[in-house]
This record gives C-alpha cells, structure tokens and sequence, in this order.
C-alpha cells in the first residue's frame, strides 16, 4: 500500500504527508487475495451515492461503519494501498478482535508487523461490504495533521471490488457494481499497469524528458514525488535548481525530502507545468523502481473527475473546476499539528523562513493573516498560498507574540 505519504510542510498538503498524507505501503497477505463471486457481465449498476470532504492536498476523507455498529468513521480514500486498514485506537473503541498476524507493510519511513481484524461488514450508505479484512495501524498523527479523527484507509481492499467515480465537482463518489461502464464523454482512459497498486506511463520533463511509471496515490497529499534512484540514473533535475528541506510523514514516522520544481507532467493528453515535486530517498524500495520512479499525488488528481475501474484496469480522468488551479509554491518550512481543539508549530526545519521568524516548535498558533482561531486546514491553506509576509499572532509559555513570516518560493 501507499499508504499514506502526508507532507507536513506548510507548502504543500496534506497535509498534507500529506498524508499526507506520501506514505507508500505495501501488503502483502494472500488473504486479500480471497476469491470474489462476481455477477455475469452486464451494465455496471450505481449502488451508492456517498459524500466525501477535500482536505488541502485533494486528500478526500469519507465515512463508514461497521457490522451493526452506527459510529460512524472517518476513512481517507486511498489509491496507493495495498489493503483496507483501522486505526488501533478506533479497533480499541469498538472492542474489535484484533489478532496478531507475521504480515508486514512497508512505507517511507520503516517496515513494521501489523495486526488484523478479520471478516468485517464495512457498510458505506446503504452497501454492505461483506467479510473485509482489515489490518490494524496507528493513525494518531495523521488524525493530529487533519484536524479530525482518522479511523482507517480506504485502498484495494475495498476498490477492486467496485467501479468509483469520484467527482470533484460536486464533492460525491459514485460506486457502481463491476459490468459494463460507460465513461464520461470528453474525458481520457488510461490503462494503467496494476498489481495491487495502479502505475500510470506519464511523461516527466526537467533537465531531461523521459516516460516512465508513477503510482497513482489519492491518499498522499501532494503533487508529484521521485525517487532519488529514478533522478540520479536518468539525470533528471536540472543543475540550477535549489532544492528546500522538507518532511514527509507516513509509516513508521517522519522522513526528510527536499523539495522542488520541474519543468512539466504530462498524463494523457493534460500536461501541467512548474509542477511542485518531492525528491525522496527511498531506502527501502517502496516505490519498486526500477518499476515505478514515484507517484503522482491528489494535489495533481484532484483536477480531474476520476473513475477507477479496478475490475477492469481502467482508469478514466476528465478536467473539472480545477484543473487551471495554481499551484503552492510558497515554503515556510515548518508543519503544524491539532491536539485537543488547538493548533500548534511541530518541527522547525534549519535556515528556513520559519527558524528566521524565531518561530519555535511548541508555538500555539492564534491566528494567521488576521484568521484567528481558524482550524488547520485553513491555516495551511494561508500559509501555502502567501505570496508576502505573513502576520501571525502565537501564543508561546503564556505570552502573545506578533511574528511576521516570509515565506519564499520554490518557483
């Protein structure tokens, strides 16, 4: 699974990692791969109709429950995991059996064993997802980066049962049943390669232009990550640039990026250009490269509808409302996190815009740009989008501080 790779810098998403949030992470248990009774072909019928929220990134949360519980949960949708998990606090809650099991799941940041809560109803609306398995993980820093309680993952698990069409537009995701589907007039199919994981062909331009495999992740909110293997061996980033420090956050906790621009993307006929791009060292091949050299985050994604057709390897991609949306190049290089109703600075990253403001970790934030008491996707937004000083009002040991922060741009 690419599970969740969130960007905490206030530059980017999602987050963030972010959550994205840019983790990648990879399941590898048959029980997975468990036979599904399949209806014979015919037209693809809608099942469900279910809303869903935005969160800076284009990460997207959705709700659920499960069996005959009515909590309802709080699910990021996410296209770069290998499975369906839980938060271990929300399996606490719900007294759910969890059993520990010798599978292990890779992401940016380590490798770990995780546990399992086997045979599920997960219940989205009205449809009923029967014996869903789910494994068990700690989202207690995603829920700090969103502002909300994340209960779990959304990935293949769930999506190769179904067609979903996610529409930007109207903020809905349509789930049909596999059969015959008929796309969207106008729009592009693509015809990814998939594992368990879809990689899209796009082509890259900076120093050098080449077409190559990049994971398509919905869960990792940002625009586009490459490995530094991919980058060294095809000379891919062009010597003037000046690349920022940054973090990521995913499985197994924090990983330090950097942070710059290249040329363009090209995917299908689309091409955006300046596009924001993690370079990550990926010490643990999660990415699979030579197979893949990234993935292409929600921050690109969200400027299409977007049909996945997992039953039948096909994805479809048409322009909405924002595909002309500009792109974040401002950098503070700092991240921030909720805790109990109240916003806070985590990690200050050395030189940065942040560390010149005297900003510190441990700041609680009042308000940003005469937004006081806003909630944390709107700060990041703010700070994100600064083309100027930034005026903010924090609260340190007590004491009120007027800060003005210059954020500079990796354009």
């Amino acid at each position: 699974m690419i599970a969740k790779l969130h960007s905490l810098s206030c530059n980017l998403y999602s987050a963030s990692f972010i959550k994205a949030t840019i983790t990648i992470l990879t399941v590898l248990i048959s029980v997975f791969c468990r036979a599904q009774t399949n209806s014979p072909e015919g037209d693809a019928r809608l099942l469900e109709t279910i809303p869903f929220k935005i969160h800076i990134g284009g990460v997207i949360t959705m709700e659920a429950r499960l069996g005959s519980d009515t909590t309802m949960l709080n699910f990021i949708l996410d296209s770069g995991s290998g499975g369906i998990s839980l938060d271990s606090s929300t399996c606490s809650d719900l007294n759910l059996p969890v059993q520990p099991s010798d599978t292990t799941v890779s992401g940016i940041a380590g490798v770990r064993k995780v546990p399992f809560v086997f045979d599920q109803k997960f219940i989205t609306g009205d449809l009923v997802s029967e014996d869903m398995d789910f494994y068990v993980n700690d989202y207690t820093l995603l829920s700090t980066i969103y502002g909300e309680k994340i209960d779990g993952i959304i990935g293949y698990g769930f999506l190769r049962r179904y067609i979903l069409n996610i529409n930007f537009d109207s903020g809905h995701i349509q789930i049909y049943s596999p059969g015959k589907f008929r796309y969207l007039k106008g729009g592009t199919l693509l015809r990814p390669s998939f594992s368990r994981l879809a990689a899209l062909n796009v082509t890259v331009k900076d120093n050098v232009k080449t077409e190559f495999n990049f994971y398509l992740d919905t869960g990792a909110g940002l625009s586009l990550l490459m490995t530094e293997k991919f980058i060294r061996e095809k000379n891919m980033i062009l010597r003037r640039r000046k690349p920022v420090l940054t973090q990521a956050e995913g499985l197994g906790g924090k990983k330090d990026m950097l942070l710059t621009v290249i040329k363009s993307l090209r995917i299908g006929p689309y091409i955006f250009r300046n596009v924001p791009t993690h370079l990550f060292n990926d010490e643990n091949n999660v990415t699979s490269y030579p197979y893949t050299g990234g993935l292409i985050g929600n921050d690109i994604m969200r400027r299409f509808n977007i049909t996945l057709n997992y039953p039948k390897k096909e994805i479809s991609i048409i322009p909405n409302s924002n595909f002309n949306d500009r792109f974040d190049y401002a950098y503070t290089g700092m991240s921030l996190f909720f805790l109990e109703g109240r916003i806070y600075i985590d990690d200050i990253i050395s030189g940065s815009p942040a560390e010149k403001a005297a900003l510190k970790g441990g700041d609680e934030i009042i308000s940003v740009s005469e937004v006081a008491f806003g909630n944390i996707q709107e700060y990041k937004n703010l700070l994100q989008k600064a083309k100027g000083p930034v005026k903010m009002i924090i609260k340190r040991d007590s004491a009120l501080l007027f800060i003005s922060l210059q954020p500079i741009s990796i354009l």
